[in-house]
């Protein structure tokens, strides 16, 4: 049976990291082509990988972040997987659908109502660039969360997103919405830009992507873009760093310990 949905995004968040003392993202980029040859003969592979992941995870992960493509990917097996990972993870943990969509009208509409309301997830990611309408029918439900990609972690965001400093008004844009309604989505590998998008937004929740496997830099992270150590309002998303670390038969346990050693890593560096 499908969650509900009975507390917001922020609310979940906020929760999360002050009872587990955690700021960790684990992303759910299960690439079919990488899963581990132990499972790729069962029923659902991805399923079955996600959810010895997140059993192994759990107690270390403030939120989890399955990204769409790779459900995709997979096909109708790849979404069976992803509706039944959303409905596995522990109902006090929120979801982020990486889904980096943004349209008008009725094509929103209907994304939000299959993410939302079909999936159940908690917050999704979204691209700003068609402006309000991406964000409007979110802006009176009172639960949904929506991410916007403000400079993201991939080397040409250098095309537009640093050209004319477009991630400034990306920001602006973003400070006009609610924190408990719109964070944004800001790179790990984009240390030089973190502490001006923190005086632009100084109460949003930052979801960071790049630590790990991308080579962001930890500690410079935390030191540009807490807000405060009472409400640091971020996330750190690690993927492929934690889920795809051992290939064996011990993937989950691998997990475990990976989740735990960058929670670990996050907590030394606020000290």
């Amino acid at each position: 049976m499908a969650k509900i949905r009975s507390k917001s995004f922020w609310s979940k968040y906020q929760i999360a990291r002050r009872s587990k003392d955690s700021l960790l993202c684990v992303g759910l980029d299960s690439d079919s082509s990488q899963l581990p040859q132990c499972v790729r003969k069962d029923t659902n592979p991805i399923y079955t990988f996600n959810k010895a992941i997140i059993e192994a995870t759990s107690a270390h992960a403030c939120a989890y972040k399955p990204n769409l493509a790779f459900y995709l990917s997979a096909g109708v097996k790849g979404l069976e997987a992803l509706k039944l990972t959303i409905e596995t993870v522990p109902a006090d943990i929120p979801v982020i659908l990486d889904c980096k969509v943004g349209d008008i009208g009725s094509t929103m509409d209907a994304y939000l109502k299959a993410f939302f309301e079909e999936m159940n997830v908690d917050a999704i990611t979204v691209n700003p660039l068609m402006g309000k309408d991406v964000i409007k029918l979110m802006a009176n439900e009172e639960k949904s969360f929506a991410f916007a990609l403000t400079l993201t972690s991939n080397p040409s965001a250098a095309d537009f997103l640093l050209k004319n400093e477009l991630f400034k008004d990306i920001a602006a844009w973003i400070r006009k919405f609610s924190p408990k309604q719109v964070g944004a989505v800001v790179g790990a590998t984009q240390p030089q830009y973190l502490e001006q998008i923190r005086r632009l937004l100084p109460d949003q929740i930052f979801l960071i992507p790049g630590v790990g496997a991308q080579g962001g830099d930890l500690q410079a992270v935390l030191d540009k873009a807490i807000k405060t150590a009472e409400e640091p309002n971020i996330l750190i998303n690690s993927s492929r760093g934690i889920i795809f670390k051992d290939s064996k038969s011990s993937f989950a346990e691998t997990a475990g310990k990976e989740a735990e050693k960058l929670c670990n890593e996050i907590r030394k560096g606020l000290e």
